[in-house]
């Protein structure tokens, strides 16, 4: 049995073009794959927050400790996962605020990575992600894809701790006037869809 942590960060929930794309992916992930449990985690509703000066010395803390403390227990729930879902949308140019917040609490020197004598090594190895984006515009290629900066920081985040196993859905273009809207979320719920059946 596997763990798939589906990490949630979009203040609008319940007419969230993300999550109707996400909450498919799961749905139909579940359907193939009964034997893994999935945890849901709306960072919204967990509250997350910006790290305090007393969260830097979290390191510090035995595994023991860490796992109940209110930051750290993030941590080692990331840590505990095989597979990640994340769903947020692309806001100005990058992820939400909360998003950082959350990558903030995961990212933990001696835990999810380890600085060595020839650089960081990320101790999340073996593992895989999706990410479930929609944007405004079109940001996937063209003049405007240099801009992209939050699917991007994902994936470099997750490399540098050490999850290479990569794949992004993204459903462009859904603030732009006069688009079928529909078709566009409807393929990328297809794409998710297909994507679920193997991943």
């Amino acid at each position: 049995m596997g763990t798939v942590l589906y990490i949630k960060a979009n203040a609008r929930r319940d007419a969230s073009r993300t999550f109707e794309i996400s909450d498919r992916f799961v749905t139909v992930y579940q359907k193939n794959h009964p034997q893994d449990e999935i945890i849901t985690l709306d960072l919204y509703q967990e509250r997350i927050d910006f790290l305090k000066e007393e969260d830097l010395y979290l390191h510090r803390l035995s595994p023991e400790e860490g796992r109940n403390h209110p930051v750290l227990k993030y941590t080692y729930q990331f840590l505990d996962a095989d597979k990640y879902v994340f769903a947020e949308p692309l806001w100005n140019l990058g992820v939400p605020a909360i998003l950082k917040a959350y990558f903030d609490y995961i990212c933990i020197s001696g835990i999810t990575f380890k600085y060595t004598e020839t650089g960081p090594v990320g101790l999340c190895q073996g593992k895989k992600a999706v990410n479930i984006t929609t944007r405004g515009g079109e940001y996937s290629e063209g003049s405007l894809a240099l801009l992209e900066m939050g699917d991007r920081y994902i994936k470099t985040i997750l490399g540098f701790l050490g999850v290479t196993d990569y794949t992004t859905i993204a459903a462009n273009n859904l603030d732009v006037i006069g688009i079928d809207i529909d078709a566009i979320v409807n393929e990328a719920i297809r794409e998710a869809e297909e994507l679920a059946r193997s991943f």
